[in-house]
């Protein structure tokens, strides 16, 4: 691994590649604080509305910007957050506690600097973390078999559904209709087609691109449109006001950062839990270890600290499970495993044996993309806080036109049109029921792996399953034996914080 590491550096700096790396990264970081400083638009679906273009990219190029919009996006939520009360994401909801405050007392541009540098310390530090972690785990990761695998995967799916936002049983039914989906095309293990009903277009199953944009996009530009997307907020009103933040008052949350840094990293590497629980989890951290409670929620330079390092060091975490298991953390990792396959990388235990290098260098490319952040955030601040204004009728269009050319320029086959509109009106009648899509998606991505594992398991055990995996593989039965446990104790956690903080994801 450490070989691995210096090969991916060398790859990422070569001289006649590292500008480009850079640049791209840069154009990510805009367009994901611009999109994120639009409420009620999402960094998820300018990462499905981008996602078609990284294809053309190579891999050094088009993962890092989308990682890129990924990290400005999360930051990006809390401009509006702090300036208008109206969180851009979902993960900017606990900077509202005290980011409004702050502005109503002429502190505007403090809270906005003190999220954005805590946005980059605690994704910086959960990024190095990452890098040192993703070695050892893809090495135990390859010493696991078949049965190991499939068991890890049914819990990952389980625990997913589980913490989705919404009820358990519709997250539960999310999931079977994604795993459902998924065997469309061919069997894993005798490559016979199913399910196609004679539709030529889906003998090798439905096309991920098209089913993503439509899940994730297309739902959020629609309910866009339906509620009032012409409704102006007031320039006059937006300001970046008072001065600066002082190295003291940085120093001052430091705790604060690092605590919330370590709640983040952690949450980060759990499947299916996501930024909007670490950011809530940093803040009642926060709260709880402050010698003045009382401050937080009337304008606490801390408190907004605690929330934006937490959502943030949550971002590349997320990339161990994906990386070395196959398993998005969340779903904006959804999209990131669109890009990793289109690019032929594959995310799971082999990808880390056969492509280490390549990935080395993508992480290396994430932790550097943090200077650059900063530098455009800092620099960028007044014109985001003007982004906050900008109708989203005129966006609004352009956005579904964007959607549909991505589509398209794919593969230019009619047929991905359809299937983007067909899960544009799945994920759009799912919101309007409150189920949550992501099981759904990741059961689609997931099901064909885990069936292939569950199918060799069975092979190997050569007709007597249960013996084979109480006696042979005990680690798949403590595995299965854990998991309903997990899923209980996760569905209550997350449940609790909603029910504290009144916050759907």
């Amino acid at each position: 691994m450490y070989e691995a590491f210096f090969q991916g550096a060398a790859l990422l700096f070569d001289p006649s590649k590292v500008v480009f790396i850079l640049g791209y990264i840069s154009i990510g970081l805009f367009l994901g604080m611009f999109v994120g400083a639009l409420p009620g638009f999402t960094t998820l679906m300018a990462m499905a509305i981008l996602l078609p273009f990284s294809f053309f990219l190579d891999p050094l190029f088009g993962i890092p910007f989308l990682i890129g919009v990924y990290k400005g996006g999360i930051f990006g939520g809390s401009i509006p957050a702090i300036l208008v009360s109206m969180p851009g994401t979902g993960a900017a909801v606990a900077t509202t506690f005290d980011g409004p405050a702050l502005t109503k007392k002429g502190q505007g541009r403090k809270a906005l600097e003190i999220a954005l540098f805590s946005s980059v310390a605690g994704d910086l530090s959960s990024d190095v973390i990452t890098i040192l972690l993703i070695g050892p785990i893809a090495a135990v990761a390859l010493l696991m078999g078949p049965p190991e695998l499939a068991a890890i995967l049914f819990l990952a799916l389980i625990v997913i559904s589980a913490t989705s936002s919404g009820v358990f049983v519709k997250g539960l039914l999310m999931l079977a209709v994604g795993l459902f989906l998924g065997m469309i095309g061919q069997d894993p293990i005798g490559a016979l087609s199913r399910f196609s009903f004679g539709i030529g277009s889906i003998e090798a199953g439905i096309p991920l691109l098209p089913m993503l944009i439509g899940l994730f996009a297309l739902p959020e530009i629609f309910v866009g449109i339906e509620r009032r997307a012409s409704m102006i907020i007031d320039a006059a009103s937006v300001k970046v006001s008072g001065g600066r933040l002082t190295l003291k008052e940085f120093m001052s949350c430091g705790r604060t950062i690092m605590r919330s840094t370590a709640i983040g990293t952690t949450i980060g590497m759990v499947p299916g839990v996501g930024q909007v629980v670490a950011a809530f989890m940093g803040y009642a951290a926060a709260k709880s270890a402050s010698k003045h409670p009382e401050r937080f929620g009337k304008g606490e330079l801390e408190g907004v600290a605690a929330a934006e390092s937490a959502n943030n060091a949550v971002n590349g975490p997320t990339l161990v499970p994906l990386l070395t298991l196959g398993i998005p953390g969340d779903n904006l990792t959804v999209i990131l495993v669109g890009a990793f396959i289109a690019q032929g990388m594959r995310p799971g235990p082999s990808l880390m044996e056969e492509q280490a290098p390549m990935v080395f260098a993508i992480l290396i490319a994430m932790a550097l993309a943090n200077i650059l952040f900063i530098i455009i955030g800092y620099l960028c601040i007044p014109f985001f806080a003007k982004v906050v204004t900008i109708r989203k009728s005129f966006l609004l269009p352009l956005t579904l036109v964007f959607a549909f050319a991505g589509t398209w320029v794919f593969r230019g086959q009619p047929f991905d049109l359809g299937v983007l509109v067909f899960f544009g009106a799945v994920g759009y009648l799912a919101k309007k029921l409150h189920f949550d899509v992501t099981p759904l998606a990741m059961g689609f991505i997931l099901g064909p792996p885990m069936e292939y594992a569950f199918g060799q398991t069975v092979i190997l055990a050569q007709s007597n399953l249960l013996g084979y995996i109480a006696v042979e593989r005990p680690i798949t039965l403590v595995i299965f034996l854990m998991t309903p446990i997990l899923t209980y104790l996760m569905w209550r956690r997350s449940v609790r914080l909603r029910q504290k903080f009144g916050v759907e994801e």
